[in-house]
């Protein structure tokens, strides 16, 4: 069962403060993970498009960012995904969260 989201249902002033929002709908640890995950193998993805130029490699890069993310929300956090309401913020956010999580800020 997916429950609603409070991040879907609020309108935000800013970016500032969306996320801790943000953060609220990414509480589980695996959730994080494999947004991490998602996230690490879509900049692969982009790597090799760089170098290969073989623009096959964009869809693999979205499936990579937007499925691992995805499957965390509807799998194990058991909400919607922020991307449906509130893309670019969304978006914004999966990278700050990213950077949080690579530098230690964030615990995985």
């Amino acid at each position: 069962m997916i429950v609603s989201s409070t991040v879907e249902q609020r309108e935000f002033a800013g970016f500032t403060e969306f996320y801790p929002a943000y953060l609220s709908e990414h509480s589980h640890r695996v959730n994080r993970q494999l947004h991490f995950l998602g996230s690490t193998l879509a900049l692969l993805s982009l790597l090799l498009l760089a170098v290969t130029h073989q623009w096959w490699w964009l869809p693999v890069a979205l499936a990579c960012g937007y499925g691992f993310a995805w499957i965390g929300h509807f799998a194990v956090e058991k909400n919607q995904p922020t991307t449906f309401r509130h893309p670019l913020w969304s978006f914004a956010g999966d990278w700050v969260m990213y950077w949080q999580m690579l530098t230690g800020q964030l615990s995985f």
